[in-house]
């Protein structure tokens, strides 16, 4: 299964999904992180270029390239729910803390 979450430069989960810096992609298999590659994505920045549809796009776009399955957050807005919901991935909120921690538990559920 790949995972994604938004990861702080200290390693825990971003609070901020649509303006994260940087995301995590993880392949988990058998409960074990695989593979984790850190993508600065400059969402921060990106967010207010542009409208809400575009900067949408560009989730979506990182989201199918890097073929991920379920999206790790600790809160996304409306828009983005929806997004995510219309792309058939698998979403799981609150996260917070550590962020291979937050993406193994998230695969296990």
């Amino acid at each position: 299964m790949i995972l994604c979450v938004p990861v702080t430069d200290e390693g825990d989960v971003d609070p901020r999904w649509g303006r994260a810096r940087r995301i995590a992609v993880a392949r988990v298999v058998d409960g074990e992180v695989d593979d984790w590659r850190e993508i600065d994505v400059s969402w921060d920045r990106l967010h207010d270029e542009g409208s809400p549809a575009r900067h949408h796009a560009r989730v979506a776009r990182f989201l199918k390239e890097n073929a991920v399955d379920r999206v790790v957050a600790h809160h996304v807005g409306d828009g983005m729910l929806r997004m995510v919901g219309a792309m058939r991935l698998s979403l799981v909120l609150d996260a917070t803390g550590d962020a291979r921690t937050a993406v193994l538990t998230a695969a296990a559920s």
